[in-house]
């Protein structure tokens, strides 16, 4: 089996990991891979990404099944792209068609989809860039903190939580008159959740679901979740306080409902369903869906799937998720991202990784790198997920940040508190 991954990220460097574990006869390719992931698949170099040249791939090297990682891909809609033409329909895609994508891709779609189908979320109204008025006076009739969303996809950083009413206001209209381009000519404002967040995977074929180890990220640049919003800059899993009585809540108030909604809406969905969660004393709150698995929890989630991740794919693919139980370890899974200085906002790239060959007891994610003349460079954002395990969260993390402590390039930035909140 061919098996083409989309997107560079520490995401897909664990898609391809955990693929390399199978023991099925299977062939890896990677666009424009980072540096970890060049070394574990048969790398495509080139200079678009388009979903022409996706296509183009696929027929060249004979792809049975593309596994998509990041979200934007799919918004554009990959999956009816292949599906549509003769040349390709017969390619599995992991990931939903545009219309399912939608559930990321607007959070004004989301939130209607949740409001159609009594799943519980945030109270919310959206503005569109005409209704910039009309958004500012429904400020003045709302508590702090104000949450600003933008309705499109804006690399994790499109949502706003301020305290003050007046910067409230200045944010929304930057925001309607285009701070985050397409992404935020229409904003979602929403009633604020007090509560510990949490992320849901849950793997869907259309017909059946299987739910994925919960995971809990953390977005802030800062310690003590400070400063901007990131892509992610670490995980945990499993997570301490989801006792079995929140995980029924979970899937009877969330999962079931949304579920039974794509099959409602005639949504072609074969894939990942990444709900975003919060606690409020016991009561699960849909923060977001998204319509991929997340990046940093994919690292500790797919770390904990004992099953052969061909297998599940391709059940996936079938519609034969009932067909299958899944095994999970249960030992503590913790994730620590390693960043470039100035990262979420300006930073610089090509600064030499040293110390990646004295890494023993813990498993490095690849994200921003890329490798030249034999070394290895930071080519983005995030740069390295450390991966540890233990039976105890604290064991886990003392070795990420063990590891760390013997990688090294020039602003390296990572947060020393994962896990404080536990």
């Amino acid at each position: 089996m061919n098996i083409l991954i989309v997107g560079s990220g520490a995401r897909e460097s664990a898609f391809i990991w955990k693929l390399n574990q199978s023991k099925k006869d299977i062939k890896l390719f990677s666009i424009n891979p980072n540096a970890g992931a060049a070394e574990f698949s048969i790398p495509i170099y080139t200079e678009k990404e388009d979903l022409e040249l996706i296509k183009s791939k696929v027929v060249e090297h004979k792809i049975d099944m593309v596994l998509v990682g990041p979200e934007i891909p799919l918004i554009n809609g990959i999956q009816d792209f292949l599906k549509n033409d003769p040349s390709t329909k017969k390619t599995s895609v992991i990931g939903p068609s545009k219309k399912g994508a939608q559930l990321e891709g607007s959070k004004d779609f989301a939130k209607n989809f949740m409001a159609k189908y009594n799943i519980p979320t945030a109270s919310y109204k959206s503005f569109s860039q005409a209704e910039i008025q009309e958004g500012l006076k429904y400020l003045d009739t709302i508590n702090s903190p104000y949450v600003l969303k933008a309705d499109g996809p804006a690399a994790g950083k499109g949502v706003l939580i301020i305290d003050d009413l007046d910067e409230a206001k200045i944010q929304l209209e930057d925001m309607l008159l285009g701070k985050f381009g397409e992404s935020s000519k229409t904003v979602v404002v929403e009633e604020f959740l007090d509560g510990i967040e949490m992320s849901c995977f849950v793997l869907f074929d259309g017909k059946n679901y299987k739910v994925l180890p919960y995971a809990k990220d953390y977005k802030r640049i800062g310690e003590n979740d400070t400063g901007l919003n990131t892509g992610g800059m670490g995980s945990v899993s499993p997570v301490p306080f989801l006792d079995n009585k929140l995980k029924q809540k979970i899937e009877d108030k969330i999962i079931k409902p949304t579920v039974e909604g794509i099959k409602n809406e005639n949504i072609d969905y074969k894939g990942f369903i990444f709900i975003g969660l919060i606690n409020v004393k016991n009561e699960p709150y849909v923060i977001e869906y998204n319509v991929r698995m997340g990046d940093p929890e994919t690292q500790v989630v797919l770390s904990r799937l004992k099953n052969d991740f061909v297998d599940v794919l391709t059940c996936c693919e079938n519609q034969t998720l009932d067909k299958i139980d899944f095994h999970f370890d249960m030992k503590t899974y913790t994730n620590v991202v390693l960043a470039s200085g100035g990262y979420p906002e300006k930073y610089e790239k090509g600064k030499r990784i040293t110390g990646l060959d004295n890494v023993s007891e813990s498993t490095i994610f690849h994200a921003g790198t890329i490798k030249k003349d034999n070394n290895i460079y930071t080519n983005g954002g995030r740069v390295l997920s450390i991966v540890s395990s233990a039976p105890k969260m604290k064991e886990a993390l003392r070795k990420s940040y063990n590891t760390i402590s013997k990688i090294d390039f020039e602003g390296k930035t990572f947060r020393k508190d994962i896990g404080f909140d536990l």
